[in-house]
């Protein structure tokens, strides 16, 4: 039965133990055990063996519970135990730790052992998933930000997944989600002090001076909530992937492309126009960023299609279906986090040219328009004679074509080159990759503020806020964009007026502040007991059992 403690529900009974290593066969298996029953499990496994001295290590042989030592009843013989007494321990309970061989059997032996070492029903079983650290929360070990980043922790699959979580498992959030929730607690007391003590008690500010002063405070603090959030934002990238789209005509090379970025042929490659019909889309990790990279259908101007559907009856049918797979194209594009167009040489008689499908250009300028991370590839270089004037020339041929695109985006590359050869830089694929990377750091590098704020590093930690916590920050800033709004409707209304103080409802002022620190106490978990609750399923559902 869990009982309040410290704001909390400290768990005392029943005690919980569970697999804490990956289940199958293994040198070592670790079996947590978290509760009142600790000392007890201990005893019955071990019996007539010394005491354990807190938090060091002893080898112990284990026996089944309720048995004479023997070696019928033999489940280990060389077992390595350790205790750690409560309440510093990571639950807050009395932890025991058996450090097993792995055999399968000798794991399931020792488990089916331990729910039998206490005669009442209940009273010591499996862990739930996620219940170790669920009572590490609960018994104020960690809060909720760092439950959520010990989540990201054991899901990381990049080494930029594994720092972001890293970032959260400390307490820097929560330490800065209390500092601005304890900020409004303050001001909106001193509000609330205008409304019940105001005909007895004489202030030093009058109700217009404090209401303007708080409204200042809360105004830097929209600023810095907003920071916050756009960082929160950057982290998701990294936490959930960055989405990539190819764009570019049929036989344009997307899918060669596609093919040399995951080093293996994910996606069919023909000089038949519109192979590609769906999107393909490929997981990767690229310099420790986890990427979801999609080939698309081959876009190409709509008259040109419409021609050929005149030729061959068949051709018409063809069309529909080519025309939905460019709408997919189109549609993945706008939806993707960095778009690369590829463009492609072609050779007229003995000269080369580049004369991209005009779709291809005006999807790519349109995008180019809205989001800043769109890049060019060149491809087919190979049919240069090595000139590099003509190779800039081409590039500037782009830069002119889309403006919107730096030219330091745009990149040369051969895929045929980069299949045939295995250079450091066969093909430029590499200097691509390494252009590619360093627009993943633009993205999801920290940003300061304001302008005079130079060292974004003090933002860094803000990268492993999470979408929930977006989400409360996104209502938090509404409510403080409503008191803002009502102090600001009040002094309109004194000028217009004349009046000598500001017009504004204290009481309705002084909620939105309450709502607004509600919302920074639901992020770490402080909230109300039902808006705690609510979270708590949600968050611990992703973790495995033994965790």
């Amino acid at each position: 039965m869990a009982t309040p403690m410290n704001g909390r529900r400290f768990y005392g009974d029943p005690t919980i133990y569970a697999l804490s290593t990956a289940p199958g066969r293994a040198a070592i298996a670790i079996i947590r055990i978290s509760g009142s029953a600790c000392k007890d499990i201990y005893h019955s496994l071990c019996p007539g063996q010394k005491p354990l001295k807190p938090r060091y290590a002893a080898v112990r042989t284990l026996y089944r519970p309720w048995a004479k030592p023997s070696p019928d009843n033999l489940l280990d013989s060389s077992a390595l135990v350790l205790y750690f007494p409560a309440p510093k321990t990571v639950t807050g309970e009395d932890l025991l730790e058996l450090h097993v061989h792995g055999g399968t059997a000798v794991v399931r032996a020792v488990l089916a052992a331990i729910s039998q070492c206490s005669s009442a029903p209940g009273a010591i079983r499996y862990a739930e998933a996620g219940e170790f650290t669920r009572r590490a929360f609960m018994n104020d070990r960690l809060d909720l930000t760092q439950v959520e980043a010990l989540g990201d922790t054991l899901s990381a699959n990049t080494e930029q997944q594994r720092r972001l979580s890293v970032r959260g498992t400390t307490n820097n959030l929560s330490i800065r989600y209390e500092s601005w929730r304890k900020m409004l607690l303050a001001a909106r007391g001193e509000l609330e002090a205008l409304i019940d003590f105001s005909e007895d008690q004489h202030f030093d500010e009058s109700p217009s001076e404090l209401a303007s002063s708080v409204a200042d405070q809360v105004q830097d603090l929209v600023l810095l909530i907003d920071t916050h959030r756009r960082n929160a934002m950057r982290g998701e990238l990294l936490r959930n992937g960055i989405a990539i789209s190819l764009l570019g005509a049929p036989n344009a090379g997307k899918s060669s492309l596609l093919n040399r970025i995951v080093g293996r042929e994910a996606a069919i490659v023909s000089q038949e126009a519109g192979t590609t019909r769906d999107v393909v889309e490929v997981g990767i990790d690229l310099g420790g960023y986890l990427c979801r990279l999609g080939d698309t259908a081959g876009l190409r101007s709509a008259v040109l299609a419409t021609a050929k559907a005149q030729q061959e009856h068949m051709q018409e049918k063809i069309s529909m279906i080519e025309e939905e797979g460019m709408r997919r194209a189109k549609q993945r594009a706008i939806e993707s986090d960095v778009v690369i167009a590829v463009l492609s040489l072609e050779l007229e008689g003995k000269k080369v040219v580049l004369k991209p499908d005009q779709e291809v250009i005006d999807t790519a300028a349109e995008l180019a328009e809205q989001k800043s991370n769109v890049l060019v590839v060149l491809n087919k270089i190979d049919l240069l004679s090595g000139h590099a004037s003509e190779l800039e020339n081409f590039r500037r041929q782009v830069a002119d074509a889309l403006p919107h695109v730096r030219l330091e985006n745009i990149f040369a590359i051969s895929c045929r080159d980069a299949e045939i050869f295995t250079a450091p830089d066969a093909g430029h694929i590499p200097s691509f990759l390494s252009g590619l990377i360093r627009q993943f750091e633009d993205m999801t590098s920290a940003v300061a503020a304001t302008d005079d704020d130079t060292d974004a590093s003090i933002w860094q930690e803000s990268l492993g806020a999470t979408e929930r916590h977006r989400l409360l920050l996104d209502e938090c800033q509404f409510h403080l964009e409503q008191f803002l709004g009502q102090v600001e409707a009040g002094t309109q209304n004194t000028e217009d007026s004349g009046l000598e103080e500001i017009d504004v409802d204290i009481v309705l002022a002084a909620e939105n502040l309450r709502d607004a620190a509600n919302c920074l106490a639901r992020i770490t978990g402080k909230g109300e007991a039902g808006d705690v609750e609510e979270v708590l399923g949600v968050v611990f559902e992703k973790f495995c059992v033994g965790k």
